[in-house]
């Protein structure tokens, strides 16, 4: 599959980058996924060659067909710590990534493996597995390469790899795993020495708000003219964007039961940075008499933050209930879904009559900008990169402060005019976020690399 160039906008085009594709792998997309997607597709907008740097479990063989399809496969196995140790010893030396032949002999429309703008995709077993028990052991970062390779190898995560004879820079979202340790799984002492590691050896840093750029700044000491915001961008389907709000409302009040613009929202990954548990509890506290719909995985241990849903953790991997409080939620009109594909997703934010994302912390707040796209408002909180994203177009409240969320989402349900002041605030507010400006930042970002 080739992209077809658009004419030479400066002096910049034309240059080859590299994009991992460490969370684009994912069977369920992250915020970095769709951060990675964005990326490709503003920079293949922009004139430049993509690759795509994949560390998936297949290995590549010599029938071009095979190699195609084990791309495809969406099972996915541990490796071998035997398998690892072997290539932990020749690691040292470097590990040359091979191209992965696409020829669209597999049909590829499963929405886990939709690809992103590119020109060329390479993988090596397991390589960012590697690259990780590789810093563990050599102290230092892994070195990969592929036949002609990039100029510019742009890391979307901080990842203890580089790419041999480019520049490598590497998107850091945020410092959440240093700033609130008790959110995240992270090991904090291997995340301090790759996010260090990187601070003092990259060409360049790349960041998604003020606020985290701040955090770079002073937490691992990085001259600010090393780090540079762009922002991030949401770059729905127009398919989407355009639907009739009818069309789109009736499909919601088919498969979900849920009239338009009477229910609250929260979407997102249910981790603690995410503060469900303080939502369900100011959503109780409010008495609303429209439903709270929460819309996420598990991605996190221990569920404290259902135990108002009735889920009280996790045994054998199995979510346990306690059915007396379970019984609470269902009275309450409390409406958990664990995943939705992203047209669907789309649907129901578009519908809801106020998003609820007082997150404790975040490098950007994608849901917000997303919320705002989609003409819906948005409670959120004032904390890390919240405030700066939806600026006055949100209501702003305490994220610690459960009488604060009430007190929001009883406004936001009584008020009509208040509704349809923010989601029309919203829909403003997120132009400043377009892809437009999305891409003359990256365009700014990379005439910095010369």
């Amino acid at each position: 599959m080739q992209n077809s160039e658009s004419p030479a906008r400066d002096i910049m085009t034309n240059r080859r980058i590299m994009i991992d594709g460490y969370n684009l792998a994912l069977e369920r997309g992250t915020g970095v996924a769709t951060y990675s997607r964005n990326l490709s597709l503003e920079l293949s907008k922009l004139g430049h060659k993509i690759d795509l740097l994949y560390g998936l479990r297949t290995s590549t063989g010599t029938n071009p067909l095979l190699n195609e399809v084990n791309f495809f496969d969406p099972v996915t196995k541990s490796p071998k710590t035997m398998d690892v140790a072997k290539t932990l010893l020749r690691s040292p030396m470097g590990l040359k990534a091979r191209e992965v032949p696409i020829t669209g002999k597999v049909i590829a429309r499963h929405p886990t493996r939709i690809l992103p703008p590119y020109d060329r995709i390479f993988n090596y077993q397991h390589l960012f597995t590697v690259a990780r028990w590789h810093f563990k052991v050599y102290g230092k970062f892994m070195e990969t390469s592929y036949e002609r390779p990039a100029e510019i190898a742009h890391w979307t995560y901080p990842l203890p790899i580089r790419l041999k004879h480019a520049q490598n820079i590497y998107t850091i979202h945020d410092l959440v795993p240093l700033r609130l340790p008790y959110t995240t799984l992270d090991n904090k002492k291997e995340y301090f020495r790759v996010a260090r590691d990187i601070a003092r050896d990259a060409d360049h840093i790349v960041t998604v708000s003020e606020a985290s750029k701040r955090d770079i700044v002073d937490l691992l000491g990085v001259p600010e003219e090393k780090v540079t915001n762009t922002y991030q961008s949401v770059s729905l389907p127009s398919a989407i964007l355009e639907r009739p709000f009818d069309e789109v409302a009736t499909e919601v009040e088919a498969i979900f039961g849920l009239e338009p613009k009477k229910y609250f929202l929260f979407f997102g990954a249910i981790e603690p940075k995410k503060n469900v548990g303080r939502i369900i509890e100011a959503y109780l506290a409010s008495q609303s008499r429209y439903p709270l719909v929460v819309v996420g995985q598990l991605t996190w241990k221990d569920a404290n933050d259902l135990r108002l849903l009735g889920v009280s953790g996790q045994s054998g991997g199995k979510k346990t209930v306690d059915p007396s409080i379970s019984a609470v939620s269902r009275a309450q009109q409390i409406i958990r879904l664990e995943y939705l594909p992203l047209n669907m997703l789309a649907s129901i934010i578009r519908c809801a009559r106020t998003v609820v994302f007082p997150s404790l912390y975040e490098g950007f707040g994608l849901p917000i900008l997303e919320a705002m796209q989609l003409g819906t408002g948005v409670i959120t909180g004032t904390e890390g990169s919240n405030p700066e994203v939806s600026g006055d177009s949100a209501y702003l409240v305490d994220p610690y402060d459960v009488g604060a969320i009430a007190r929001a989402i009883r406004d936001m349900q009584h008020d009509d005019d208040m509704v349809a002041h923010y989601e029309a605030a919203g829909r403003e507010r997120a132009k400043l976020f377009s892809p437009e400006r999305y891409s003359e930042r990256l365009t700014e970002l990379y005439k910095k690399l010369k």
